[in-house]
């Protein structure tokens, strides 16, 4: 596997993408469809983006992404240039590319 790759959303929205068997929520408040890829993070990453857009949530969760199992490309890119990369991922995630799934604090 290589190096996994983390996103973090609320508990709900993980539920209804296992239904589904598909994740499509790009951040909060963003689709995919609207956004064009989903956020995500390295595991270095992950506080300051828990900070950044979900400090006011409870009952959230770490998707851990094994980004082998994902038939769509996966691209490191800052938002702005010289700026810190984030993983981002042009596509659906599918449930079984997720290896993991953490509770966050």
């Amino acid at each position: 596997m290589s190096d996994p790759i983390l996103h973090l959303t609320q508990r709900y929205q993980w539920d209804a993408a296992r239904a589904q068997g598909v994740y499509e929520i790009s951040t909060r408040g963003r689709t995919l469809q609207q956004e064009g890829f989903i956020h995500c993070s390295t595991r270095t990453q992950l506080p300051r983006t828990a900070a950044a857009f979900y400090a006011d949530l409870d009952d959230l969760v770490v998707l851990v992404v094994d980004p082998d199992r994902l038939a769509v490309p996966v691209r490191y890119e800052a938002a702005e240039p010289g700026g810190e990369e984030f993983p981002h991922v042009y596509g659906p995630i599918p449930v079984e590319a997720v290896v993991g799934v953490e509770p966050w604090r």
